[in-house]
């Protein structure tokens, strides 16, 4: 099994909205070094889910971990990230699509937070 990994965004209109979500698929890549990771976007920005799944299967991916770097699970996790998951199922058979947790609502996330916020605090 050829597996990938696809952080998903909500996406913007200024680009550079886009560039702390960069460098966390830079550093997941770097850790990962025989492992794509690839950026995708709910809206907005390019590529959209299905499109970089798309190029994954292409590339011979059959499995693929989708983790939204959402920090809650609002209406974009709870009914159009589900929707875009049926649709990509449908359309790759084979694959293999696991779609992980909002990253805000994980403990060490959350932690990871605190610590920062208190930090600010001075």
């Amino acid at each position: 099994m050829k597996r990938a990994l696809v952080l998903f965004a909500h996406g913007a209109r200024a680009q550079s909205w886009a560039a702390p979500f960069e460098r966390l698929r830079e550093q997941s890549q770097a850790r990962l070094p025989g492992v794509p990771v690839r950026l995708a976007f709910l809206e907005l920005m390019e590529p959209r889910l299905p499109a970089a799944i798309d190029a994954l299967v292409g590339e011979g991916v059959d499995e693929i971990t989708v983790v939204p770097v959402f920090l809650g699970q609002g209406g974009h996790l709870l009914r159009d990230l589900p929707q875009l998951a049926d649709g990509i199922r449908a359309a790759h058979p084979g694959l293999r699509l696991e779609v992980a947790g909002a990253i805000g609502e994980d403990p060490q996330v959350q932690a990871a937070m605190t610590d920062y916020c208190i930090r600010a605090l001075g």
